[in-house]
């Protein structure tokens, strides 16, 4: 079953010239503001020449919206794309790892939404992108997706996915709250002003202004505690507000086969993955995090993401701990994450103390070189280096069991990987002179992810490390077996 040959909604080149103009507002700002009495050469060729290329990209925005062409063929999507060189790609819609919708306030205003269909490649056009579609062309192409019948879906106020599924976490004001606490972002307010300060001091004179304001304050000190405890209060209003605009309306539900994220207030986000999909689980806990017993559950996934989008794929960032591993048993059993894990010997820290120390020793002898009098630099960082060497023995620690492998590394920012032996794609072990000396070995695991994610572990017996490696050929072995008996 096909549908039409169809473009994008003509308000695809709207959102492109606001991008042109938002990207192209510092140099037109520049040239004709900052700039304006100037007749110095160069200055007049900048404007033709920016003029030129503001027109020549209107012209590119308006052929590229006549040429590039999508249509639903079959259990794949057809793309056609190109204006001199044509390229015609097809994704089909087994290659989809998970998909994800994004709603900016102009998308809502013209009722519009965008979708993003990531696909296991790791190539340079890994995703198929749907900058502009309306909703009922985003849940049609969806349910394409899903295997069912967009006929049926047209005649039901059912939405995709929406059937059979259960809500387990909705964040309300107060987890938006503890949010804009543990992001520090109610500091954002302190290199606003000073952004702001060091954009007028271009302009105008004002540093006099402002040292005879801050000696004012300092002889009535009274004052400067109001203001600061004002500043304090708008900082934290600022930093609510920009909390629950990012992570407000934070919803996690899943059915039987998927799982869905969806947050934002105004602009929105959501993300739906396959449970099958899912490469591994990661728990992350920054220092203030676990002072607070907060943790952050990311999902691993084959599908190229962005750093947003990455967020996006996260269970709430600022959930309860306990909760989180609760709600990870609900959505994924096959991931059981246990607080309790093996330690590694006290000769392990003997060895990572022992690893030679190549970054301060280059250090110091550049700046012997080049720079004796801040030779003192090495030595800071030799001192950091055997802190963070301390560190990282003390919180790290393994787990093997059953069906799934658990390692948990990091001094300050804390970070547990689980994955099951079946996504686990390639194992290897290595062991130095030194290492042998110690009777340990350095594992390695990868995961199929985009970037490719490898699982680094140095430390674990040699007899730990041989039953490793056996461990996981033994399972892959049944399970090519397996596979073999059901094809």
């Amino acid at each position: 079953m096909t549908q039409e040959v169809k473009r994008f909604h003509p308000a695809w080149m709207m959102f492109e010239v606001v991008k042109l103009m938002k990207n192209s507002i510092a140099i037109f700002l520049f040239l004709f503001v900052l700039k304006f009495n100037s007749t110095s050469e160069w200055v007049i060729w900048g404007r033709y020449l920016f003029l030129v290329g503001i027109g020549w990209t209107l012209i590119m925005i308006l052929l590229k919206w006549v040429f590039y062409r999508y249509e639903v063929v079959g259990d794949s999507i057809a793309l056609k794309e190109g204006i001199f060189v044509k390229e015609h790609r097809t994704v089909s819609f087994d290659k989809i790892q998970n998909h994800q919708t994004k709603t900016t306030f102009l998308h809502k205003w013209l009722g519009l939404t965008s979708l993003t269909l990531e696909t296991g490649t790791s190539l340079e056009e890994a995703a198929v992108y749907f900058p502009v579609l309306k909703a009922d062309e985003k849940e049609r192409i969806l349910s394409r997706l899903e295997n069912k019948n967009p006929e049926t879906e047209e005649n039901t106020d059912i939405k995709v996915g929406q059937a059979g599924r259960k809500i387990h976490f909705r964040s309300n004001k107060r987890d938006s709250l503890k949010a804009s606490f543990t992001s520090l972002s109610f500091l954002a307010i302190f290199p606003l002003l000073s952004t702001i300060y060091f954009n007028l001091a271009d302009f105008f004179d004002v540093e006099d202004t402002a040292e005879g304001a801050f000696d004012y304050l300092l002889l009535h000190w009274w004052m400067l505690i109001i203001l600061f405890v004002l500043a304090m209060a708008i900082s934290v209003g600022i930093g609510y507000l920009q909390t629950t605009i990012k992570y407000g309306n934070y919803e996690i539900s899943d059915d039987e086969a998927r799982i869905y994220i969806k947050k934002g207030v105004g602009s929105t986000s959501s993300f739906v993955i396959q449970k099958e999909k899912v490469q591994a689980v990661v728990v992350e806990q920054s220092m203030i995090k676990r002072l607070l017993g907060l943790a952050s559950v990311k999902l691993i996934s084959v599908g190229a993401m962005k750093t947003e989008e990455q967020e996006t794929s996260s269970l709430y960032p600022f959930m309860p701990k306990q909760e989180a591993y609760q709600l990870m048993e609900t959505l994924l059993p096959q991931y059981p994450i246990q607080e309790k894990m093996d330690r590694f010997p006290i000769k392990v820290l003997w060895y990572k103390l022992l690893v030679p120390y190549y970054f301060t020793i280059i250090t110091a002898i550049g700046l012997f070189i080049f720079k004796k009098e801040w030779i003192w630099i090495a030595g800071i960082i030799f001192a950091v280096t055997l802190i963070t060497r301390i560190l990282d023995y003390f919180f790290t620690s393994y787990l093997r069991q059953e069906n799934t492998v658990q390692i948990r590394k990091g001094g300050l920012t804390n970070e547990t990987f689980i994955t099951h032996y079946k996504r686990i794609q390639q194992v290897s072990v290595e062991h130095s002179w030194l290492q042998r000396k110690f009777g340990i070995a350095s594992l390695y695991f990868q995961n199929r992810a985009n970037p490719l994610h490898i699982s680094e572990l140095h430390g674990v017996s040699r007899e730990e490390a041989s039953a490793f490696f056996n461990w996981f050929k033994e399972k892959r072995k049944r399970l090519v077996h397996r596979n073999k008996k059901i094809s």
